[in-house]
């Protein structure tokens, strides 16, 4: 992990959390996933459970802390490690599927989290069916939100990466 890493995972922690908090409002709709999965594709699997870690604490330092604070990091480190195994894909990433990995792991984050009440009730399908709901807000949100964000932090981060890159060689 450089500098570089290090920068480009600080603005998207900073990005997920303000925009967790601004999103609040809207049940289940944040971009949260969706800069995960970003940074799981452009940065690698360590950096997208890393980006979980921080998103995850440092917002449930406004929003509220709890026992599925636990349960939030293990979905969305899950989600990040895939999505950076989905980034070591050699060839370049049709941006439908990108979207549709984005809607299914809405419903896997979701699905994750009511595992808490499990473990705190005992009883799972009752409150994942009464979830659902709030699972295709998470799951919808998170496909708009990859339409609207991926292009443009891939194209930064391109950017950013070319010039980091002819900046290191000449040196």
């Amino acid at each position: 992990m450089n500098t570089y890493k290090l920068t480009l995972l600080a603005l998207l922690a900073a990005l997920a959390v303000v925009g967790r908090f601004a999103f609040a409002f809207l049940p289940n709709v944040q971009p949260v996933t969706s800069l995960i999965i970003v940074c799981g594709l452009l940065l690698g699997p360590i950096a997208a459970i890393l980006l979980a870690i921080l998103t995850t604490f440092l917002s449930n330092m406004i929003l509220g802390m709890g026992i599925w604070t636990i349960w939030q990091v293990v979905a969305w480190a899950l989600i990040g490690l895939l999505s950076g195994f989905l980034g070591k894909y050699p060839a370049k990433i049709p941006g439908f599927i990108l979207v549709f990995f984005a809607v299914i792991s809405g419903y896997l984050y979701g699905f994750i989290i009511s595992l808490t009440t499990y473990s705190v009730t005992g009883k799972f399908l009752p409150y994942y069916l009464a979830g659902l709901p709030f699972d295709t807000y998470h799951a919808i949100g998170n496909g708009v939100f990859m339409i609207l964000l991926y292009p443009v932090i891939a194209h930064f981060f391109r950017n950013y990466a070319e010039k980091h890159f002819y900046l290191q060689n000449t040196n």
